[in-house]
């Protein structure tokens, strides 16, 4: 073999090394970069799960391995971008796959939050009776997607009831939805039962099978949480 070939084909060996290594490298910061969260605190899912003022929010079997209970509040940015961004991933992945149980619970830290809880548990058709899961689920999706257009609207009000009516809320549904005092009253009792009995103080805080977790997780950090509990 001529020496021009034979050197050729090491700085083809050693160029694939090094493009072996960088691969690895490459690889192994993938793998650092996603860190289990860290959680701040211990719960008793038995006392979580009891039932509330108000029917629990839930997707998924009753009986998967994994039980995740969000605290959200719908003017929180942080929740918001949870909900767009890693929410349905994580529902196809594992909620789907009956491998967790996702239940929304109410955390609002302002009345705007709260009048939109209100509009999500209220059946758009009957306001006096609350929504089932199939109509909650979607709404809150579509107020977190078009949060920017209504929680910081100088009339939140009129901004809420746009929203609304994409839901197939009427202006008398909707206002009868808002001035439920006892629909009010359950969601307010919903965040005292997390900030008194579970710790709950910021959004999204999670609690996920015996452990909280305060804070926005991506759709790798909450599937690494979720597969060391599987």
């Amino acid at each position: 073999m001529p020496i021009s070939e034979m050197q050729l084909t090491k700085r083809q060996l050693l160029g694939g090394v090094a493009a072996a290594t960088a691969t690895l490298a490459v690889f192994s910061t993938a793998q650092a970069a996603v860190e289990m969260p860290k959680p701040d605190g211990d719960v008793d899912m038995a006392a979580v799960l009891k039932p509330g003022e108000l029917p629990e929010m839930a997707l998924g079997k009753e009986d998967a391995p994994v039980t995740i209970v969000e605290y959200m509040s719908m003017t929180c940015p942080h929740c918001a971008h949870f909900h767009t961004t890693t929410f349905d991933e994580i529902k196809k992945k594992y909620v789907d796959a009956g491998k967790v149980r996702f239940i929304i619970r109410e955390f609002p830290f302002d009345p705007r939050a709260a009048a939109a809880f209100m509009l999500a548990r209220c059946n758009p058709s009957k306001p006096e009776e609350l929504s089932t899961a199939e109509q909650y689920f979607p709404m809150v999706a579509m107020l977190f997607k078009q949060q920017q257009t209504w929680a910081a609207a100088d009339d939140g009000r009129g901004a809420l009831l746009q929203m609304s009516k994409l839901a197939g809320f009427t202006e008398d549904s909707f206002t009868k939805c808002l001035t439920n005092q006892k629909l009010l009253d359950q969601v307010n009792a919903t965040r005292e039962r997390g900030s008194k009995e579970f710790g709950v103080n910021a959004t999204p805080t999670f609690l996920i099978n015996g452990k909280r977790y305060s804070g926005d997780m991506t759709v790798d950090t909450m599937s690494a949480l979720i597969d060391s509990l599987l």
